[in-house]
């Protein structure tokens, strides 16, 4: 029996928050914007319309949110972290996604963002 893959991405979530290897960047902080792409099971979902069986996107941003809030030095552990986090609380979540970009990063000159994806 074949599933009904569901697909959900969440674009253009705005942050502002501590992420940075400089000491000034996790004082003063930094635009961030996050992508993410979650693969289902969206089978009993699609036949019910009841959101206790649906992966709930609303309870997915609150998760992302939460862990923008958290310092970090690195963008992969900032993406490793929703990955985790996404994974503990979807078990029907098949694969994901997360794309996390730095807006106006200080590297000397002008450039508009810098961005890391990991996936699993």
């Amino acid at each position: 029996m074949q599933t009904q893959m569901g697909i959900i991405e969440l674009e253009g979530l705005e942050f502002y928050a501590y992420h940075g290897c400089f000491k000034e960047e996790q004082i003063v902080g930094n635009k961030f914007t996050v992508y993410v792409r979650m693969e289902y099971d969206a089978e009993k979902a699609a036949k019910s319309d009841y959101i206790n069986d649906a992966l709930n996107y609303q309870r997915a941003y609150e998760m992302i949110k939460e862990q923008l809030q958290i310092k970090s030095h690195l963008l992969e552990h900032v993406c490793n972290r929703i990955l985790d986090t996404l994974y503990d609380n979807f078990p029907e979540l098949k694969h994901a996604k997360v794309k996390v970009s730095k807006m106006n990063p200080p590297m000397g000159g002008q450039i508009e963002k810098v961005s890391l994806t990991l996936s699993r």
